[in-house]
């Protein structure tokens, strides 16, 4: 009972809405990262205004979370629009 509970509250905290786009697992997984953003961003802005944490240490971890969705759009998207290389045929 405990877990589902657990499952709810971790749901409710950190909702994930369907994805509607062009299904690739690059495009699934990117629209993943930038929800987790979103609610990461969200978050920090809530502590800044409750005074918890200061306007720099809010900045510098939206900076952080940036730089991170910034090198997932790279390595999955840019890299879903390179050409794939050939491979060779399998001869059996």
């Amino acid at each position: 009972m405990a877990d589902s509970a657990d499952k709810n509250k971790e749901q409710f905290l950190y909702p994930i809405g369907r994805y509607r786009g062009e299904y690739t697992p690059e495009h699934v997984i990117f629209n993943a990262n930038l929800q987790e953003f979103a609610q990461r961003i969200s978050l920090v802005c809530g502590l800044e205004t409750g005074g918890k944490i200061t306007p720099q240490e809010a900045y510098t971890e939206i900076k952080q979370l940036w730089k991170q969705l910034k090198d997932s759009k790279q390595n999955l998207l840019d890299q879903a629009n390179r050409p794939k290389p050939e491979l060779p045929e399998d001869d059996a």
